[in-house]
């Protein structure tokens, strides 16, 4: 991704050199991100069935080393990047004005008004505060423990957890919120993962307007990403048999599939999940 001289985002709120100071908690399992989804809207990439129980870093201030300066700085360029691509396509296709969100950098783990986080949890997005969280890390388990290398890679989960921004701005996330409320643990899973195919195919909405940064290979590398994080694939990987009735994020097909058709159709409309027979 050619990100020379690209603008740098200033929404983001580091918190790394206090490792995450101020109420922060250990990592959580499954089913705490199963709570969290039902008490405060937590959405993001859960990789917790194959990171669960990963080591956190200490809480005690600490320097940050060179290669989570550099982390930091592609963070920023990134989400510059869909700060202005959503601020130009919002008045077009949404009729309405875009507000950026905050993205907080993290070490080991954090806390939220959606709930506490660690680095095996994943990024996520809490509609709260309106803010998506980041541990650097991230991409170092992106590329090493869950086979999804590039720095496009690294853009998509950036990406991804603003398209869930997108979704609270739009007034998706609260009638999801809603819905779960009213629904059986089954069905409540079942719309979480059209939300979260929203927000792949949110992400190639994006992707499709940032081509002047791309380069040869990297729309491919945030297909493979996708497909990495796929619930079938996830659990195949952790020594499970998949079962879809517990899947929150879609399969690997469906995630490489809705990301394309965002691609593709470089349009917020084309993403209605909810809609849609064929997931």
């Amino acid at each position: 991704m050619r990100l020379r001289g690209a603008r740098r985002s200033t929404n983001i709120e580091d918190r790394r050199r206090s490792g995450g100071r101020g109420g922060a908690i250990g990592g959580l399992g499954i089913g705490g991100v199963l709570l969290v989804l039902a008490i405060g809207y937590f959405t993001g990439i859960d990789v917790t069935p194959i990171l669960n129980g990963a080591p956190t870093e200490s809480s005690a201030p600490r320097d940050l080393t060179e290669g989570e300066q550099r982390a930091a700085d592609f963070t920023a360029a990134v989400l510059g990047s869909t700060e202005d691509v959503w601020t130009q396509i919002f008045p077009e296709q949404a009729g309405r004005q875009y507000r950026a969100p905050t993205l907080v950098l993290f070490s080991g783990q954090t806390a939220s008004p959606c709930g506490g986080a660690s680095g095996a949890t994943g990024p996520f997005y809490c509609p709260a505060d309106r803010k998506a969280y980041l541990d650097t890390q991230f991409f170092a388990t992106l590329s090493q423990r869950l086979g999804a290398k590039g720095d496009f890679a690294q853009a998509y989960v950036i990406a991804h957890e603003v398209a869930h921004h997108v979704q609270n701005e739009l007034g998706i996330l609260p009638q999801v919120a809603e819905a779960r409320r009213a629904a059986s643990q089954t069905e409540a899973n079942a719309l979480t993962v059209r939300l979260e195919l929203q927000a792949d195919c949110l992400s190639g909405v994006w992707a499709a307007h940032v081509e002047g940064m791309l380069e040869p290979g990297d729309i491919e590398e945030a297909l493979n990403a996708a497909r990495q994080i796929g619930d079938d694939t996830l659990q195949r990987n952790a020594g499970r048999v998949p079962q879809p009735h517990t899947f929150t994020h879609g399969t690997s097909e469906q995630r490489a599939r809705w990301f394309a058709t965002g691609y593709d159709s470089a349009d917020i409309s084309a993403c209605d999940t909810f809609r849609a027979r064929n997931l």
